[in-house]
Protein backbone atom coordinates (compact mmCIF):
# COMPACT_ATOMS: atom_id res chain seq x y z
CA UNK A 1 0.00 0.00 0.00
CA UNK A 2 1.44 3.09 -1.19
CA UNK A 3 2.61 6.03 1.70
CA UNK A 4 0.05 8.74 2.06
CA UNK A 5 1.26 12.32 0.97
CA UNK A 6 -0.38 15.38 1.51
CA UNK A 7 -3.00 16.43 -0.42
CA UNK A 8 -2.00 20.39 -0.61
CA UNK A 9 1.76 22.17 -0.37
CA UNK A 10 2.47 21.90 2.76
CA UNK A 11 3.14 25.63 4.30
CA UNK A 12 0.18 27.17 2.45
CA UNK A 13 -3.17 27.59 4.56
CA UNK A 14 -5.66 25.92 1.73
CA UNK A 15 -9.27 27.09 1.77
CA UNK A 16 -12.63 25.71 0.24
CA UNK A 17 -16.27 25.26 0.92
CA UNK A 18 -19.34 23.26 1.94
CA UNK A 19 -21.74 24.08 -1.44
CA UNK A 20 -25.29 25.55 -0.79
CA UNK A 21 -28.14 24.09 -2.44
CA UNK A 22 -26.84 20.29 -2.17
CA UNK A 23 -27.64 19.93 1.82
CA UNK A 24 -30.09 22.72 3.21
CA UNK A 25 -30.43 21.79 7.26
CA UNK A 26 -31.74 25.08 8.58
CA UNK A 27 -28.50 25.35 10.48
CA UNK A 28 -26.61 26.63 7.88
CA UNK A 29 -28.56 26.90 4.79
CA UNK A 30 -29.58 30.42 3.32
CA UNK A 31 -33.35 31.47 2.69
CA UNK A 32 -32.56 31.63 -1.16
CA UNK A 33 -31.22 28.32 -1.45
CA UNK A 34 -34.88 26.83 -1.53
CA UNK A 35 -35.71 27.83 -4.57
CA UNK A 36 -32.02 27.89 -6.13
CA UNK A 37 -31.24 25.47 -9.38
CA UNK A 38 -28.99 23.23 -10.58
CA UNK A 39 -27.62 26.24 -12.84
CA UNK A 40 -27.20 27.99 -9.64
CA UNK A 41 -25.24 24.79 -8.03
CA UNK A 42 -22.68 24.99 -10.91
CA UNK A 43 -22.01 28.61 -10.93
CA UNK A 44 -21.10 28.70 -7.65
CA UNK A 45 -18.41 25.76 -8.22
CA UNK A 46 -17.22 27.33 -10.96
CA UNK A 47 -16.39 30.34 -9.17
CA UNK A 48 -14.95 28.67 -6.94
CA UNK A 49 -12.86 26.66 -9.50
CA UNK A 50 -11.87 29.71 -11.18
CA UNK A 51 -11.09 31.74 -7.90
CA UNK A 52 -8.35 29.06 -6.64
CA UNK A 53 -10.70 27.19 -4.17
CA UNK A 54 -8.70 24.04 -2.99
CA UNK A 55 -12.05 21.67 -2.94
CA UNK A 56 -15.81 21.52 -2.96
CA UNK A 57 -18.15 19.72 -0.43
CA UNK A 58 -20.43 17.64 -0.20
CA UNK A 59 -22.46 16.00 2.37
CA UNK A 60 -24.70 12.66 2.72
CA UNK A 61 -27.57 11.64 4.04
CA UNK A 62 -29.89 8.81 2.74
CA UNK A 63 -32.82 9.92 4.59
CA UNK A 64 -34.06 12.15 7.17
CA UNK A 65 -36.97 10.93 9.94
CA UNK A 66 -39.77 13.09 10.33
CA UNK A 67 -38.75 14.29 13.74
CA UNK A 68 -35.93 15.71 12.37
CA UNK A 69 -37.02 16.95 8.84
CA UNK A 70 -37.72 20.35 11.02
CA UNK A 71 -34.46 21.35 11.39
CA UNK A 72 -32.39 19.07 9.31
CA UNK A 73 -34.72 19.42 6.15
CA UNK A 74 -34.62 16.42 3.68
CA UNK A 75 -32.92 17.93 0.67
CA UNK A 76 -29.42 16.03 0.98
CA UNK A 77 -28.39 15.58 -2.69
CA UNK A 78 -26.32 12.33 -2.94
CA UNK A 79 -22.77 12.91 -2.78
CA UNK A 80 -21.47 10.72 -5.40
CA UNK A 81 -24.40 11.79 -8.32
CA UNK A 82 -22.82 15.69 -7.08
CA UNK A 83 -19.53 15.01 -7.19
CA UNK A 84 -19.41 13.55 -10.56
CA UNK A 85 -21.70 16.27 -11.97
CA UNK A 86 -19.15 19.01 -10.41
CA UNK A 87 -16.06 17.12 -11.93
CA UNK A 88 -17.58 17.48 -15.15
CA UNK A 89 -17.98 21.29 -14.60
CA UNK A 90 -14.64 22.27 -12.96
CA UNK A 91 -10.85 21.82 -14.08
CA UNK A 92 -8.84 21.97 -10.48
CA UNK A 93 -10.10 22.37 -7.51
CA UNK A 94 -10.44 18.32 -5.66
CA UNK A 95 -13.56 16.83 -4.94
CA UNK A 96 -14.44 16.25 -1.13
CA UNK A 97 -17.10 14.20 0.67
CA UNK A 98 -17.64 16.09 3.42
CA UNK A 99 -18.54 13.58 5.03
CA UNK A 100 -19.98 10.47 3.67
CA UNK A 101 -21.49 7.69 6.15
CA UNK A 102 -19.77 4.64 4.54
CA UNK A 103 -20.71 2.17 7.08
CA UNK A 104 -24.22 2.50 5.66
CA UNK A 105 -22.84 1.27 2.64
CA UNK A 106 -21.03 -2.31 1.66
CA UNK A 107 -17.38 -1.25 0.77
CA UNK A 108 -17.10 -2.79 -2.26
CA UNK A 109 -20.68 -0.56 -3.33
CA UNK A 110 -18.71 2.87 -1.99
CA UNK A 111 -15.27 1.57 -3.77
CA UNK A 112 -17.07 1.03 -6.85
CA UNK A 113 -18.72 3.83 -6.69
CA UNK A 114 -15.53 6.47 -5.40
CA UNK A 115 -13.12 5.13 -7.74
CA UNK A 116 -15.23 5.67 -10.49
CA UNK A 117 -15.59 9.21 -9.42
CA UNK A 118 -11.66 9.64 -8.95
CA UNK A 119 -11.08 8.15 -12.74
CA UNK A 120 -13.41 10.19 -14.10
CA UNK A 121 -11.89 13.31 -12.65
CA UNK A 122 -9.01 12.63 -12.93
CA UNK A 123 -7.76 11.77 -9.71
CA UNK A 124 -9.55 14.97 -7.63
CA UNK A 125 -11.51 12.98 -4.73
CA UNK A 126 -10.86 13.15 -1.01
CA UNK A 127 -12.99 10.77 0.97
CA UNK A 128 -14.40 12.51 3.86
CA UNK A 129 -16.07 10.22 6.17
CA UNK A 130 -17.81 10.22 9.16
CA UNK A 131 -19.73 8.20 11.64
CA UNK A 132 -23.14 9.54 11.10
CA UNK A 133 -25.91 10.32 13.67
CA UNK A 134 -29.41 9.13 12.49
CA UNK A 135 -30.48 6.53 13.51
CA UNK A 136 -33.60 5.61 11.51
CA UNK A 137 -31.05 5.47 8.63
CA UNK A 138 -29.09 2.98 9.85
CA UNK A 139 -32.07 1.01 10.98
CA UNK A 140 -33.84 0.96 7.58
CA UNK A 141 -30.61 -0.30 5.81
CA UNK A 142 -30.03 -2.93 8.55
CA UNK A 143 -26.73 -1.42 9.85
CA UNK A 144 -26.48 -1.50 13.90
CA UNK A 145 -26.67 2.29 14.95
CA UNK A 146 -25.02 1.45 18.23
CA UNK A 147 -21.93 -0.24 16.85
CA UNK A 148 -21.78 2.47 13.82
CA UNK A 149 -18.07 3.11 15.56
CA UNK A 150 -16.24 -0.31 14.91
CA UNK A 151 -18.65 -0.90 12.09
CA UNK A 152 -16.51 2.46 10.57
CA UNK A 153 -13.52 1.53 11.58
CA UNK A 154 -13.73 -1.89 9.71
CA UNK A 155 -15.31 -0.18 6.52
CA UNK A 156 -12.46 1.92 6.33
CA UNK A 157 -9.75 -1.24 6.73
CA UNK A 158 -11.73 -2.49 3.59
CA UNK A 159 -12.05 0.33 1.84
CA UNK A 160 -8.59 1.02 2.10
CA UNK A 161 -7.98 -2.42 0.51
CA UNK A 162 -10.78 -1.77 -2.42
CA UNK A 163 -9.39 1.69 -3.42
CA UNK A 164 -5.95 0.59 -4.08
CA UNK A 165 -4.43 -0.57 -7.03
CA UNK A 166 -5.63 -4.15 -7.33
CA UNK A 167 -7.73 -4.88 -9.91
CA UNK A 168 -9.24 -8.07 -7.33
CA UNK A 169 -9.07 -6.87 -4.00
CA UNK A 170 -8.93 -8.80 -0.67
CA UNK A 171 -9.89 -7.92 2.97
CA UNK A 172 -10.62 -10.06 5.74
CA UNK A 173 -11.80 -8.68 8.52
CA UNK A 174 -14.96 -9.56 11.66
CA UNK A 175 -17.70 -8.38 9.84
CA UNK A 176 -16.53 -7.45 6.26
CA UNK A 177 -14.17 -10.23 3.26
CA UNK A 178 -14.07 -9.80 -0.40
CA UNK A 179 -11.95 -11.40 -2.14
CA UNK A 180 -11.82 -12.34 -6.14
CA UNK A 181 -14.04 -9.91 -7.49
CA UNK A 182 -12.43 -7.95 -9.98
CA UNK A 183 -13.06 -4.12 -10.01
CA UNK A 184 -11.94 -1.58 -13.26
CA UNK A 185 -11.97 1.17 -13.29
CA UNK A 186 -9.36 1.63 -10.83
CA UNK A 187 -8.84 5.24 -9.47
CA UNK A 188 -6.46 7.71 -10.43
CA UNK A 189 -5.12 8.31 -7.46
CA UNK A 190 -2.76 5.84 -6.23
CA UNK A 191 -4.02 6.19 -3.04
CA UNK A 192 -7.32 8.23 -1.88
CA UNK A 193 -6.51 10.60 0.75
CA UNK A 194 -9.00 9.81 3.17
CA UNK A 195 -9.81 12.28 5.77
CA UNK A 196 -12.21 12.01 8.79
CA UNK A 197 -14.70 13.75 10.40
CA UNK A 198 -16.06 14.50 13.57
CA UNK A 199 -14.81 15.95 17.16
CA UNK A 200 -15.63 13.47 19.44
CA UNK A 201 -12.90 11.39 21.30
CA UNK A 202 -13.62 8.47 19.07
CA UNK A 203 -13.79 10.54 15.67
CA UNK A 204 -10.42 11.86 16.83
CA UNK A 205 -8.77 8.66 17.50
CA UNK A 206 -10.20 7.33 14.43
CA UNK A 207 -8.38 10.35 12.20
CA UNK A 208 -5.12 10.08 14.16
CA UNK A 209 -4.90 6.46 13.19
CA UNK A 210 -6.80 5.64 10.44
CA UNK A 211 -6.91 8.65 8.51
CA UNK A 212 -4.89 11.19 6.20
CA UNK A 213 -6.53 14.37 7.42
CA UNK A 214 -9.14 15.49 9.63
CA UNK A 215 -12.59 17.45 9.73
CA UNK A 216 -13.79 18.76 12.67
CA UNK A 217 -17.14 19.51 13.39
CA UNK A 218 -17.70 22.91 15.08
CA UNK A 219 -14.85 22.54 16.81
CA UNK A 220 -14.31 26.82 18.27
CA UNK A 221 -10.81 28.14 17.62
CA UNK A 222 -10.24 27.81 21.31
CA UNK A 223 -10.19 24.00 21.30
CA UNK A 224 -8.37 22.95 18.18
CA UNK A 225 -5.28 23.86 20.13
CA UNK A 226 -6.26 20.75 22.48
CA UNK A 227 -7.63 18.78 19.65
CA UNK A 228 -4.75 19.05 17.44
CA UNK A 229 -1.65 18.07 20.02
CA UNK A 230 -4.46 15.15 21.02
CA UNK A 231 -4.67 13.79 17.22
CA UNK A 232 -0.78 14.22 16.69
CA UNK A 233 0.28 12.16 20.36
CA UNK A 234 -2.14 9.53 19.01
CA UNK A 235 -0.08 9.33 15.72
CA UNK A 236 2.87 8.95 17.49
CA UNK A 237 1.73 6.40 19.92
CA UNK A 238 1.00 4.20 16.81
CA UNK A 239 3.62 4.76 14.88
CA UNK A 240 2.41 6.36 11.96
CA UNK A 241 4.45 9.11 10.62
CA UNK A 242 2.65 9.61 7.44
CA UNK A 243 1.37 13.22 7.17
CA UNK A 244 -1.81 13.99 8.31
CA UNK A 245 -3.79 17.73 7.48
CA UNK A 246 -5.70 18.90 9.97
CA UNK A 247 -8.90 21.53 9.13
CA UNK A 248 -11.28 23.55 10.52
CA UNK A 249 -14.22 25.43 9.91
CA UNK A 250 -14.89 28.85 9.95
CA UNK A 251 -17.19 31.04 11.30
CA UNK A 252 -19.59 33.03 8.60
CA UNK A 253 -17.67 35.51 5.99
CA UNK A 254 -18.72 38.19 4.01
CA UNK A 255 -15.70 40.69 2.68
CA UNK A 256 -16.38 43.88 2.67
CA UNK A 257 -18.90 45.56 4.04
CA UNK A 258 -22.49 44.16 3.48
CA UNK A 259 -25.62 46.10 2.17
CA UNK A 260 -27.49 44.20 5.01
CA UNK A 261 -27.88 42.89 8.26
CA UNK A 262 -26.06 39.51 8.19
CA UNK A 263 -26.06 39.03 11.77
CA UNK A 264 -23.70 39.44 14.82
CA UNK A 265 -22.18 36.06 13.88
CA UNK A 266 -20.84 37.09 10.56
CA UNK A 267 -17.13 38.04 10.28
CA UNK A 268 -17.05 41.01 7.80
CA UNK A 269 -14.61 43.96 6.85
CA UNK A 270 -11.45 44.67 4.78
CA UNK A 271 -10.03 41.35 3.08
CA UNK A 272 -6.79 42.31 4.95
CA UNK A 273 -8.74 41.88 8.61
CA UNK A 274 -10.52 38.93 7.25
CA UNK A 275 -7.18 37.23 6.42
CA UNK A 276 -5.79 37.77 9.59
CA UNK A 277 -8.08 36.44 11.26
CA UNK A 278 -8.03 33.33 9.18
CA UNK A 279 -4.01 32.78 9.71
CA UNK A 280 -4.54 32.51 13.37
CA UNK A 281 -6.04 28.95 12.65
CA UNK A 282 -2.26 28.42 10.61
CA UNK A 283 -0.33 29.53 13.81
CA UNK A 284 -2.31 26.76 15.18
CA UNK A 285 -1.42 23.97 13.04
CA UNK A 286 -4.23 24.16 10.70
CA UNK A 287 -3.41 23.28 7.00
CA UNK A 288 -7.28 23.38 5.10
CA UNK A 289 -10.00 25.56 6.21
CA UNK A 290 -13.51 25.30 5.02
CA UNK A 291 -14.50 29.09 4.21
CA UNK A 292 -18.05 29.63 4.86
CA UNK A 293 -19.37 32.83 2.87
CA UNK A 294 -22.51 34.61 3.14
CA UNK A 295 -25.31 35.96 1.04
CA UNK A 296 -28.44 37.20 -0.49
CA UNK A 297 -28.89 35.33 -3.83
CA UNK A 298 -26.81 32.85 -5.55
CA UNK A 299 -25.14 35.64 -7.89
CA UNK A 300 -23.78 37.64 -4.67
CA UNK A 301 -22.25 34.42 -3.84
CA UNK A 302 -20.39 34.00 -6.75
CA UNK A 303 -19.07 37.69 -6.09
CA UNK A 304 -18.10 36.94 -2.66
CA UNK A 305 -16.48 33.63 -3.87
CA UNK A 306 -14.64 35.77 -6.57
CA UNK A 307 -13.83 38.53 -4.17
CA UNK A 308 -12.50 36.09 -1.46
CA UNK A 309 -9.89 34.42 -4.15
CA UNK A 310 -9.00 37.78 -5.30
CA UNK A 311 -8.84 39.67 -2.36
CA UNK A 312 -8.60 37.72 1.00
CA UNK A 313 -6.69 34.47 -0.42
CA UNK A 314 -3.07 36.55 -1.17
CA UNK A 315 -3.21 37.94 2.17
CA UNK A 316 -3.15 33.85 3.64
CA UNK A 317 0.39 33.20 1.91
Amino acid sequence: MAAARRVFPEGRLVYGMQLPIQSQSTLYAEPWEASATVADLAEVARAADRSGFGYLATCDHVGIPRRLAGPMGTVWYDPVATLAFLAGITERVRLLSHVAIVALRHPLLSAKSYATLDHLSGGRLILGVGAGHVREEFEALGVDFDRRGPVLDETLDALRAALGPQEFPAFEGRHLAFRDLGQLPRPAQERIPVWVGGSSPAAVRRAAVRGDGWLPQGDPIERLPEQIARIRELRAAAGITDPIEIGAITPALYVGEPGWDTGRRTLTGKPEVLAERLREYARLGVDQIQVRLRSRDAAELVDQISAFGADVAPHLD
